[in-house]
């Protein structure tokens, strides 16, 4: 059990048997009652933010996470199979656990999987990936300082906003956290 006064941004606690990552916090002092801890909340099984507020040196329970670098294999109907790179297991994790990630994971990628009491519950991507895109229309010659966009198609079957200077069989950079084209790599 841990106090409010020992939280940090980023901490994991077990809150009314919910997994929460501390966003941020601030101690609040007013000039009558008691003091309070204000919190802002990411669920870590739904993604939802809440906002609470604990009493002044109310205890919860840390949640402690154990993470492994883990090679995304493969999917089927409902799951997402890695497999351990120190041990070569292989585990099953259901779609409700990777959420929007699966838009931009890619077969023999390198992710780290965070644990709690031995069960997945979170896989974080790499924050760039390299992905080539599969369909677009064809790019416009010259025009590459213009910021109009045009929607195409990567490996993972999202379409995202692309250049007009991009084609088919290029490679690009996007980021994970965004969904964004951040540069060309390759022709």
């Amino acid at each position: 059990m841990i106090s409010t006064s020992d939280f940090k941004n980023g901490m994991s606690i077990n809150y009314k048997d919910q997994l929460y990552e501390i966003l941020y916090f601030q101690h609040v002092k007013p000039g009558k009652g008691g003091a309070f801890v204000r919190t802002k909340l990411k669920n870590l099984n739904t993604g939802a933010i809440t906002d609470k507020t604990f009493r002044a040196g109310e205890k919860v329970e840390k949640a402690i996470m154990d993470t492994k670098r883990m090679q995304f294999l493969y999917r089927d109907e409902h799951y997402y199979n890695f497999m351990d790179t120190k041990t070569y297991e292989q585990i099953p994790i259901s779609k409700d656990h990777i959420g929007e990630k699966e838009n931009f994971l890619l077969e023999n990628m390198e992710v780290s999987v965070i644990f709690y009491k031995g069960e997945p519950i979170s896989v974080e991507l790499p924050t760039f990936i390299e992905t080539k895109i599969i369909d677009t229309e064809p790019g416009i010659k010259g025009n590459t300082v213009n910021s109009n966009y045009k929607p195409a198609k990567i490996e993972t079957g999202i379409t995202m906003q692309v250049p007009l200077f991009i084609n088919k069989g290029d490679i690009i950079k996007a980021d994970t956290r965004t969904g964004e084209y951040i540069t060309r790599i390759s022709k």
